[in-house]
């Protein structure tokens, strides 16, 4: 297989090369608010929100509006572009969505900073709500690649988060949809998860590298490598071409102090400001993160 012939360096500069052709220099910066914890249906065997899990998180309803607004106006002054606001579980009810609703008007009229959303399984309806009340852009990942996806989660099948991005496509949503590598899949299985995110078009692809979280059916799994993390990156890339790709939960955990290093290998957007259930880094380290990362595209 051409992609783990080719020694990483070489592999890493092709896929830098790439984004900076088809991509150019501009980083995203993205902060989400985990506006709705813990309590999920679902048996996603890497996440800590499942009710099947003995994790030790925090469980609550929604938050309410004014709480989500003023995170979407911290999250402006941080740096980030967009702000996804993020609920647990698999459905909203129909007076979680009108809230929701409420919150993303608000904040796209007030606060002028792109929303974005990840509240599970929507219909077209749904989404068109949303739509129309000022979201940019849709979050669904497929996790993995369709042949592995069966032993990661049992309680649905990828062909329905398939299915909602479509939907969100069709509302006239951008869409923002990626996966978790570590997970025990294999090279192929990776890949797969690429060529499918282009079969999709996506807009944006996170790639989140696996902490294995206490509690959690994958507690036991070795941590990636960062060699295969740069790797999995690169790839994404060179398939992807013109996509953001970008490193969410588990760079600080993988990657280190050499976080930079993803960023010379085809990702071009990070979150910053926190994650779900982990806690992110300080804000400064950032900063000087972007500073490196944007010195190091200049050379």
């Amino acid at each position: 297989m051409e992609f783990l012939r080719q020694p990483l360096a070489e592999l890493a500069s092709r896929a830098d090369k790439i984004r900076k052709e088809c991509a150019g220099n501009k980083l995203e910066l993205c902060s989400i608010i985990n506006a709705k914890s813990g309590l999920c249906n679902e048996d996603c065997k890497f996440c800590a929100q499942s009710s099947r899990h003995p994790a030790r998180i925090s469980h609550y309803s929604l938050r309410g509006k004014d709480e989500i607004v003023k995170r979407a106006r911290n999250a402006k002054k941080i740096g980030a572009r967009k702000f996804g606001i993020v609920t647990s579980g698999n459905k909203l009810s129909p007076k979680e969505l009108d809230n929701i609703a409420s919150c993303v008007s608000e904040i796209k009229n007030k606060i002028g900073i792109t929303v974005c959303a990840s509240l599970g399984a929507l219909e077209k309806p749904q989404l068109k709500t949303l739509k129309e009340a000022g979201l940019s852009r849709y979050h669904h990942n497929i996790e993995t690649s369709s042949r592995f996806y069966p032993r990661i989660v049992s309680t649905h099948g990828i062909d329905e988060r398939i299915r909602t991005i479509e939907q969100a496509k069709i509302a006239g949503l951008e869409v923002c949809s990626g996966g978790i590598i570590g997970m025990g899949e294999s090279w192929q299985d990776r890949i797969d998860m690429a060529r499918l995110l282009k079969k999709l078009d996506v807009d944006s692809v996170p790639i989140n590298l696996l902490v294995p979280v206490k509690g959690t059916a994958l507690e036991s799994l070795p941590p990636i490598s960062r060699k295969d993390a740069i790797r999995t990156i690169s790839i994404f890339r060179i398939i992807l071409k013109d996509k953001i790709i970008k490193i969410a939960a588990g760079r600080e955990a993988i990657l280190k102090n050499s976080q930079a290093m993803g960023f010379t290998a085809g990702a071009n957007g990070m979150l910053i400001g926190g994650y779900l259930t982990i806690k992110g880094r300080a804000l400064e380290d950032d900063y000087k993160l972007i500073e490196e990362i944007k010195r190091l595209w200049k050379e």
